[in-house]
């Protein structure tokens, strides 16, 4: 016997056909003895259409200001996740299955006050950890939580990973399963590179480059804390036969595990290619070279929580002036140069530009470490298909580089077969 958590995502839950599918994956781990809580999204597409009422209420009264109020905003978007956890416990408890529905504040998972964007600070699984030695299935609504201000707070797009994780965390799980609507974690996009492979197994730093550099199986905040909890993780589909042979197995079911270093013997030097579309160069010209100016151009940008990844600094010829070239998210790009135009005498610049429409393609492989020669494979690559590098950064594990976006798939495909990848 152990204790599982199971998390389904919108698409699994998008109907009442599907959500009776994924009951029948609860009941297949129940019926082998096992503990199991259960973490759901809202039904596919309904978050869109919760934040889309909110954001069109202000309009709708005439309102002179756009903005609305984050814990009013939380009120209405947790209310998806409510109604697929009820409607989940309902056609378990139609099966002759003891479940019960949970809401984020009844656990409680402990939030801050973020609302709209808020961490878990914490989560008493003393309740659901005895109802689920009693034999009852815990279905947990996702995303949620309960602020300091005891109102409900939502964990940001993709949260419901992040509470699963956590709740497998709290109530010390044997594994997490994250079912979606892909069958595992493949080493690049299949839609882009037909000969893709679905991984057996991936570290959790991997899978943590992976995911911040634009593989959207899992959100970044789960991952993290699947990695300091260790908790094992497996990325699994949910349009699979609940019944389908190797769907129960318990040690190594079909999909992908995320898991320890240690638990991978066979490491490959590179895992994976990522990539990141949409992504905006802003290049800072003739920036005064003088201690704290990097704190005084990425300090306003923080504080307007605006995500700086890639950064490059020129070396000044005479050491007063430099140029320094950083990339954020496209739909950053006017609230960033906003910042820096109400910065810039603080800055000391004399022309902010900005370049957009590029791609950030990354190569990610925990075997960097130990082998040379990562990089040097990759610039040749690119460079035989004339493919130009705008910008480069390294890590222990990964190389990214900053490409037009017209070259994207082209980039991805050429790097797959450069390391080797679409070999089986």
């Amino acid at each position: 016997m152990a204790r599982i958590v199971m998390k389904f995502g919108g698409t699994s839950v998008a109907n009442l056909e599907r959500i009776h599918n994924v009951a029948r994956h609860v009941k297949r781990e129940v019926d082998a003895g096992h503990e199991v809580a259960v973490v759901v999204s809202a039904m596919s597409g309904k978050t869109n259409e919760l934040v889309g009422w909110v954001q069109d209420t202000p309009k709708a009264a005439s309102a002179s200001s756009p903005f609305y109020d984050a814990r009013e905003y939380d009120a209405v978007v947790a209310s998806g996740e409510q109604v697929t956890s009820g409607l989940l416990a309902i056609a378990l408890q139609s099966m002759g299955i003891n479940a019960r529905s949970w809401q984020g504040w009844q656990i409680p998972i402990r939030t801050d006050n973020a609302h709209g964007a808020a961490r878990i600070l914490d989560i008493d699984g003393t309740e659901i950890i005895r109802r689920m030695g009693e034999g009852q299935v815990a279905v947990v609504a996702g995303f949620q939580g309960l602020g300091p201000d005891n109102r409900i707070a939502t964990l940001g797009r993709g949260g419901s990973d992040t509470s699963a994780v956590a709740i497998a965390a709290a109530v010390k799980a044997d594994r997490c399963d994250i079912y979606t609507d892909v069958d595992g974690v493949y080493t690049t996009d299949p839609r882009i590179v037909p000969k893709a492979r679905r991984m057996k197994k991936i570290s959790f730093e991997e899978m943590l480059e992976m995911a911040s550099l634009g593989a959207k199986v899992l959100q970044v905040r789960s991952v993290e804390l699947a990695m300091v909890h260790k908790v094992r993780t497996f990325v699994r589909s949910s349009f699979e036969d609940p019944d389908a042979p190797g769907m129960g197995d318990l040690i190594n079911p079909p999909g992908t595990l995320i898991c320890d270093e240690e638990e991978i013997v066979e490491q490959e030097v590179v895992t994976g290619i990522a990539y990141a579309k949409d992504e905006a160069q802003i290049s800072l010209r003739r920036v005064s070279d003088r201690p704290g100016v990097s704190a005084a151009i990425f300090g306003p940008l923080a504080e307007s929580h605006i995500n700086v990844d890639m950064i490059v600094q020129n070396i000044s010829e005479d050491g007063s002036k430099t140029d320094m070239t950083f990339t954020v998210p496209f739909g950053d790009v006017e609230k960033a140069m906003k910042v820096l135009a109400d910065n810039k005498d603080k800055i000391g610049f004399d022309v902010a530009q900005n370049e957009t429409g590029l791609c950030k393609v990354s190569v990610v492989g925990i075997g960097m470490r130990s082998h040379a020669g990562v990089a040097a494979t990759a610039f040749k690559a690119l460079a035989e298909k004339g493919i130009n590098i705008k910008a480069i950064t390294t890590s222990e594990i990964k190389i990214s580089v900053l490409i037009d976006g017209a070259y994207s798939e082209l980039a991805v495909r050429t790097l797959h077969s450069a390391y080797g990848l679409d070999k089986s």
